[in-house]
C-alpha cells in the first residue's frame, strides 16, 4: 500500500526577523517613556509637562532605534558581500582546501570522504553553488534581504512609537498627575499582556504563557527605570 503525501504542507513561521524588530521597537517604546513619565509625574506633578517630556523622548528614541535598526541590517548585507567574494576567491585559488572543508562538513552529518566526493564532483561543476553552500553550511550564513535595513528601521521605530502612546495616553485624558500614573501602569500591563499574547500567537510558543512572560518581564524593567528616574529627578 501506498502512502500518499501530496496533501501535506509543512508550514513554518518565517517572519522571525520582522518579529524581533517588533519585540526590540515595541518593548522599548512601553517600558522606556513609561518610566520618563513616571519619573516625572512624581516630580513635577504636571501633565503639560509630562506629555511634552514624553513625545519628545518617543521622537528621539524611535529615531536612534530605527537608525539602530538600519545600521545593523546594511551591516549584514555587507558581511555577507565581504564573505561571498572571499568564497569565491578561495573556490578559484584553492579549491583543494575547500573541498576539504566539504569532507569536513559532511564528516559531522556522518558521511564518508569517498561519499562526499560526489556531491565534490557536482559542486566542482557549478562554483556558484559551491560558493553558496560553504557560505550557508561553513560560515553559517543566509543572504539577507537587500530591503532589510529599511524594513527593520520602520519596524523598530513605527513599534517604538506605537509602544510609547500607551503609558502617555492617561496623562492626555486625565487631569490630576498621580491619577495619571496610576492608569499608566494599567496601561501599560495590558499593552505589554496583549502584546505578548500577539507575539506568542504569531511565533507559536503559547500565546498567554508569552504574554505573562512579556508582561513580567516588561514591567520589571519599567519599575528597574522608574526608580532610576525617581533617583535621578
Amino acid at each position: 500500500m501506498s502512502l500518499d503525501h501530496s496533501h501535506h504542507v509543512e508550514k513554518h513561521f518565517t517572519a522571525g526577523a520582522i518579529v524581533r524588530d517588533l519585540v526590540i521597537g515595541m518593548s522599548d517604546g512601553l517600558t522606556v517613556p513609561f518610566a520618563l513619565a513616571a519619573g516625572l509625574a512624581s516630580a513635577a506633578q504636571s501633565n503639560q509637562v509630562v506629555v511634552t517630556a514624553g513625545f519628545a523622548e518617543i521622537a528621539a528614541g524611535a529615531i536612534a532605534m530605527g537608525l539602530g535598526g538600519y545600521l545593523a541590517g546594511r551591516g549584514d548585507v555587507e558581511h555577507y558581500a565581504q564573505e561571498k567574494r572571499r568564497e569565491e576567491r578561495e573556490i578559484r585559488e584553492i579549491p583543494e582546501e575547500e573541498e576539504l572543508e566539504v569532507i569536513a562538513i559532511f564528516e559531522a552529518y556522518g558521511i564518508t570522504p569517498d561519499e562526499s566526493k560526489v556531491v565534490i564532483s557536482g559542486l566542482k561543476r557549478r562554483p556558484d553553488l559551491w560558493r553558496d553552500f560553504m557560505m550557508r553550511f561553513e560560515l553559517g550564513l543566509e543572504e539577507p534581504d537587500p530591503k532589510r535595513a529599511v524594513t527593520s528601521a520602520l519596524a523598530i521605530g513605527g513599534s517604538y512609537i506605537l509602544g510609547g502612546f500607551f503609558p502617555l495616553m492617561p496623562y492626555l485624558l486625565l487631569q490630576g498627575a498621580n491619577d495619571a500614573l496610576l492608569a499608566s501602569v494599567v496601561v501599560t500591563l495590558l499593552a505589554l499582556l496583549g502584546f505578548g499574547y500577539v507575539k506568542g500567537h504569531l511565533t507559536g510558543t503559547g500565546a498567554w504563557s508569552t504574554a505573562l512572560k512579556t508582561a513580567v518581564v516588561g514591567g520589571l524593567a519599567a519599575s528597574a527605570a522608574f526608580i532610576i528616574a525617581k533617583i535621578v529627578s
